[in-house]
This record gives C-alpha cells, structure tokens and sequence, in this order.
C-alpha cells in the first residue's frame, strides 16, 4: 500500500540526515573535549585541532602530542571518516534529488490541504481523473487527488499546481488526510470497477451524506457502485459510444450542447443549477410566467428537478417555483447570477 505524502521517501532520508549530523557534532564536541582533557589545550585549540584531525588535511597539531593524544587522534580520525563520508552522500542526494525541495512541497501542501472546506476528492489522476481535474479548475472548485502512483505523484508535484496526496484511496487513514469530513463530494475514476467499489465503500461508511461520483467499466458493476453508496455512475465507454452515435444521427444538436457546455467560465452562453433553497418570500405562489424572469434578467430556466426529485423539461410558463425546486438555466455568466441574486433577494 502507497504511504502517505508525509511519509514519502523524502522524510526518511531527512531523518537519516539529521541523525547524520547529530553524530556528527557529537563527535566534534567529545573531539574537543577529549583535547581538552587529555593535552590542556585551550577550547579554541581544542576544536580547531578536532576539526583539521576530522578533515584529515594535514596541518600542524597545535603542539606535540602525548602518546595518550595520540591515541585518541587515531581513533578520531577513524570514528570521524564514516560519518563525514555519511553526510557528505546524504547532502549530495539532497542536492541532486532534490529531497528538501519536496519535502517542504509535500508540507505546503499539507498545510493547504488542511484549511479546505466544500472541496472536491478526486480519486485516481489517470486519463478520467486528469480530466475531471482540469473541468474542476477551470470552474475554480477547490479539489484535492489521491494517488498510490509515485511517478503520478511525481508529475502532480513538478508539473501542476494542484493539491495531491500519495496514498491508497481505499485507506481510511489517507480519507481523513483528504479532509473527507468536510469534503462536498467525491470523484473515483480509478481503472479498476473493484478498487472504486472498495473507495465508494469507505467514503460512505466515513460520510454517509456525501455526493459520490463514481467510474465503471463492466456494466453490471454500476448496479454494485450504485447499493454500496454511489450518487451515480458514469461508464465512458458507454457514453463514448453513445455519443458517436449521436454524431451521426444528430450532429448539429451534439455540437451546439458542446458548445454551450464546453464554455469558458466567464465567457459566453452557458448551463448552470440554481437553488432555490433560498427562495424570497416575495416569490411565494407566484408562476414563473408572473415573475418575468427573462425579463427581468436575460436568463431562461430550461428544466427543473422537483421535490419528488422528477424532471421537468422546459417547464411551463404557469409553474409555481417552491423552495424544494432545483432550476436548470440557460444564459450568460452576467444573467445568471442575475437570476440567483434575484431568487435569493427577490424584487
């Protein structure tokens, strides 16, 4: 099982290099201390004789030494060789692998990962997770990846400005690294149905309220995905297929909802949600017809879900909106947020 970021190979080393350099000065203090004691040399030249019999470069001792200084400067010397040879590999590793670099990455991102709140899991950063990734930014979500792939974790650290965690998704113990507690939902896009079922099934015993988007590939394992817990199920294969065929039979209509979906997040006609939660009292009993919302904002509600969770396609003009009510609207960036200014605050 991958371990988790903090525990990536970086912190052992780290570890290795401060136990280095503790023996180290430990050295060079009993270095001195042993001159001190055995030739009376002054500290000053109780260390500056430690230092050149460590570094072995061949100076003059301070003054001539007793057979007893001896002694103890041979066994310095070879006490000393293993450990600077020690730390001299360990920085150079430093230096050329870069350790200390991500070791302080890895603890920024820890750090950011731990202040998240309403964010994103997105478990697995293979074709399907990059992709989720990368739809995920461009709408500003904040949203975390989980990934036991060290080349993968690699390539989120160097290459990217996302925030990532190494480890098993199926862990409990990376879940709650991931902040799964405050999460606003779930994406598992791992390649193996098996492995995502294992995923939907510790993030739901974790977080039982959680939204859970999960990847399949067989088609009788989104009925399994979707008892252990999944909000739902997405199959690319199938979808892929379906959308080919679409292509044939119905081009115009697969561009243009491409088109309006495919938008940049600012710019241009889009679909958004809108709830109505929050609906103004002013909006009580009223159809949508008497509330003149296109004109009044530009926006046009294409569709919504109901309180018996049922969809409505372009509902009709004499609709009664209520607070259970989910509206699907089409409509600039500027109009859009006309409308939900409007829901919320009312005339």
């Amino acid at each position: 099982m991958a371990q988790p970021y903090f525990q990536h190979k970086s912190v052992p080393m780290i570890r290795s290099a401060i136990i280095g350099v503790t023996l180290l000065l430990l050295i060079v203090i009993t270095g001195m201390l042993g001159y001190m004691i055995i030739e009376g040399y002054r500290p000053i030249d109780a260390i500056y004789m430690t230092i050149i019999t460590m570094a072995t470069v061949g100076f003059r001792e301070v003054a001539a030494l007793s057979d007893t200084g001896k002694l103890f400067t041979i066994f310095l010397i070879l006490g000393s060789f293993g450990i600077l040879g020690y730390v001299v590999t360990m920085v150079t590793r430093f230096v050329v692998d870069g350790v200390f670099t991500h070791f302080y990455k890895d603890n920024k991102v820890k750090r950011r990962i731990d202040k998240l709140r309403d964010h994103i899991i997105v478990c697995g950063f293979g074709r399907n997770g990059k992709q989720a990734a990368s739809e995920l930014k461009d709408h500003i979500k904040d949203f975390l990846v989980i990934e036991k792939d060290p080349q993968v974790v690699e390539y989120l650290r160097e290459a990217t400005d996302y925030l990532y965690i190494e480890g098993d998704a199926t862990n409990e113990h990376v879940m709650d690294m991931a902040n799964l507690g405050r999460a606003k939902a779930l994406v598992t896009t791992l390649p193996v149905d098996a492995d995502n079922l294992f995923v939907v099934l510790t993030a739901k015993q974790l977080r039982p309220d959680l939204l859970i988007i999960s990847r399949a590939s067989d088609d009788n394992s989104d009925v399994k995905l979707k008892r252990a817990g999944a909000s739902n199920v997405i199959m690319p294969d199938k979808i892929g297929g379906t959308r080919m065929a679409r292509l044939v039979v119905d081009p115009d209509v697969v561009e243009f909802l491409d088109y309006v979906l495919m938008q940049p997040l600012r710019s241009g006609v889009k679909i958004e949600e809108i709830s109505c939660k929050s609906l103004s009292s002013c909006f009580a009993d009223k159809s949508i017809s008497e509330l003149d919302i296109h004109n009044l904002t530009g926006a046009n509600i294409i569709g919504l879900k109901n309180g018996m969770k049922e969809y409505v396609v372009n509902p009709p003009s004499k609709t009664v909106l209520t607070a259970d009510d989910q509206l699907f609207v089409l409509g600039t960036a500027e109009e859009i947020d006309a409308l939900r200014e409007l829901i919320n605050e009312g005339f």
